[in-house]
């Protein structure tokens, strides 16, 4: 299926194989990857309207479990279509124009997530390490601020990763083994010189997760310290609970994404197969995980999703707000 190089010739248009060593198996591979999906849609939908619709839950801390819950349900809608058009029908071409713009989404809401997670590690680092100023630190104001700050510096350096990567020829092939436009797999199709666009993915992957996770490790190394010299066993055991369902989630996004980078890096010694899948992995993953763990051990929520199933009306007075507990 791949096309020969002509001249100068620079492709336009592209197609995209995803695991080429089981295309026979094409049908059977859109199985799991349809059901993933279904509850990627299904449960972060239920968790945005949980928060939303309930008063009770409109504090900065679920605020920040809508925002990240937006973002998983965002992110699958900018690959999942097309990857089941390619499993189910074989449509599998796309140009270059929106290969790039696939691109773009993909990690602009990548960052996103790395970020949201970022900004829950420091609301929780303030409500357990300094509560008292929880108020006057934690609102509105400085959720604006933030926002706007993190949504210059990703959109940014995403942008310069599509602007150098829009100015490559393509004369190699014309072939993407991926079910997505992944930014390294396609400037490894470009002809001539692409260190600058390594050098900028490896600066986005600095300042972006790699800054973000430095904050992270630093809030939660403050907050472990806080905790373990707190004198009530009840207070560090809510506090415990409270940061384990950040860190669960935390644990699995950034180790997956690990698992992603580190797969392209030793790509010549791994199976085209197996690096499509750790990096469907860390896109699809964590989008049907996070709100199973956030439905499960959050305990408001939990309450009312188990109240609308049930058809109960919620009374918000017996819902403590910006807690979680067992």
């Amino acid at each position: 299926m791949q096309e020969k190089t002509v001249g100068n010739h620079s492709y336009t248009d592209f197609i995209l194989i995803g695991f080429p060593g089981f295309s026979e198996y094409k049908p059977y591979i859109y199985i799991p990857l349809f059901l993933m999906f279904l509850v990627a849609v299904v449960g972060n939908s239920v968790i945005i309207f949980v928060i939303k619709t309930q008063t009770s839950l409109h504090s900065p801390m679920y605020f920040l479990i809508f925002a990240i819950a937006i973002m998983d349900l965002s992110g699958p809608l900018t690959f999942v279509p097309n990857m089941f058009l390619n499993l189910v029908l074989n449509l599998n071409g796309i140009s270059l124009g929106g290969c790039l713009v696939q691109m773009f989404f993909v990690h602009l809401i990548s960052s996103f997530e790395s970020t949201i997670l970022l900004v829950m590690a420091l609301d929780r680092y303030v409500a357990i390490c300094n509560p008292l100023r929880y108020n006057d630190y934690m609102n509105s104001s400085t959720f604006y601020k933030l926002s706007v700050a993190f949504l210059i510096r990703n959109g940014l350096l995403v942008s310069l990763i599509i602007i150098l990567a829009s100015t490559l020829s393509f004369c190699f092939s014309n072939v993407i083994e991926h079910f997505y436009c992944e930014h390294m797999v396609l400037v490894g199709l470009a002809c001539g010189e692409t260190t600058k666009n390594s050098i900028m993915g490896l600066l986005a992957i600095f300042c972006i997760t790699g800054m973000d996770l430095f904050c992270i490790c630093y809030s939660y190394i403050n907050i472990f310290c806080a905790v373990l010299k707190s004198a009530s066993g009840k207070a560090r055991q809510k506090a415990v609970h409270t940061c384990g369902t950040h860190l669960i989630v935390i644990l699995v996004s950034y180790l997956l994404a690990l698992c992603s980078y580190l797969a392209y890096r030793i790509r010549n010694s791994m199976s085209p197969d197996v690096h499509i899948l750790i990096s469907l992995l860390y896109l699809l993953f964590p989008c049907c995980f996070n709100p199973i763990i956030y439905g499960v051990r959050t305990k408001e929520i939990r309450e009312h999703i188990l109240k609308m199933v049930k058809g109960k009306k919620i009374d918000p007075e017996n819902i403590k707000v910006a807690s979680i507990t067992r």
